[in-house]
């Protein structure tokens, strides 16, 4: 793909999403030469990269950028797995030190860190990437080909519900402070929110019905969608069928009544998603605009009950 491999720094790569990276970067064939985390349980670099400096401070992180540029040494990219309140400040750093940046979701959390970002692209003439790998899922992209081929005036019924048990830990964490997260519309609905304004259109209306700190729900209304959704960390909101089986996620996308299946195939989207990256084609702060601005609405809107159609996990809580 490349005629010579990349020079990668690396953001947070303590947390549970660095590790897709690590292996991305070593699957395209690039190099790690430096990363950062607060935290030096970092032991699985070892598997990845051992040669490559680890730094727990951003200071000392900074400098090294400084002296590998002095050296001769150019950074070509920076991968940001850092919490979401700081994923505008990293990737600022990236475009500062004249790196592409490659950033989690969401890549900021509010609208108009995207338009400052875009700013600072032109001013550096680097460019900022997301990660919105689900778009890269075989079965999602058949099913965006299968909407697109009928009309366009339709709009489909849908029931997006997703619940990831979350234990005592997470409030405690940077995940459970609404600040630094955004909140669980945010934190663990974004990649969906993302995904459902990929396939069904731009968001017309949206209502918020449930909005309580460990679980969401609400009604989302798309050009080609009507969208019941509902979210939640809380494991007593898990069907007893599935507590019974021990599971504690339950991921669901229902059209129409029929289930999306895309449960399988999630080993590789990362390593696709750098594949892009690396060729020029990934995604940009505009693709990720949508879903930005559409769970910004959600995190600062007010309760509207009477207003539509209310998912039916949430009938038992309101």
């Amino acid at each position: 793909m490349n005629d010579k491999p990349k020079n990668f720094g690396l953001i947070g790569v303590a947390g549970y999403i660095a590790a897709r990276h690590l292996a991305a970067i070593k699957q395209t064939g690039n190099n790690l030469l430096a990363s950062l985390d607060p935290f030096d349980s970092v032991g699985i670099i070892d598997s990845y990269f051992p040669d490559s400096d680890f730094f727990v401070e951003f200071e000392r992180f900074d400098r090294h950028f400084e002296k590998l540029k002095r050296s001769g040494i150019k950074i070509d990219y920076v991968s940001i797995c850092s919490p979401n309140f700081l994923h505008d400040s990293h990737i600022r750093f990236a475009l500062r030190h004249q790196a592409d940046a490659i950033c989690e979701k969401p890549i900021v959390l509010n609208p108009w860190n995207i338009d400052a970002l875009q700013e600072i692209e032109k001013e550096t003439g680097k460019k900022v990437y997301t990660v919105l790998q689900l778009r890269l899922h075989p079965s999602i992209i058949a099913l965006k080909e299968k909407i697109m081929k009928k009309k366009n005036d339709r709009k489909y019924d849908v029931d997006l519900t997703y619940i990831t048990s979350r234990g005592n830990w997470y409030k405690f964490s940077w995940k459970g402070d609404l600040q630094k997260s955004g909140g669980v519309a945010t934190n663990i609905g974004i990649h969906f929110f993302d995904l459902l304004s990929w396939i069904f259109g731009e968001p017309q209306e949206s209502y918020v019905h449930l909005y309580e700190e460990d679980k969401m729900a609400g009604y989302l209304e798309l050009k080609n969608a009507r969208i019941r959704w509902f979210l939640s960390i809380d494991y007593n909101d898990l069907p007893e069928e599935l507590k019974i089986k021990g599971k504690r996620t339950y991921r669901s996308i229902s059209i129409e009544g029929d289930e999306i299946e895309f449960s399988g195939g999630f080993t590789n989207l990362h390593t696709e998603t750098y594949r892009q990256v690396l060729s020029g084609a990934g995604y940009g702060l505009d693709d990720a605009r949508t879903s930005v601005q559409t769970v910004y609405e959600i995190r600062n809107s007010e309760t509207q009950k009477q207003k539509g159609e209310i998912h039916p996990f949430a009938f038992n809580i309101l």
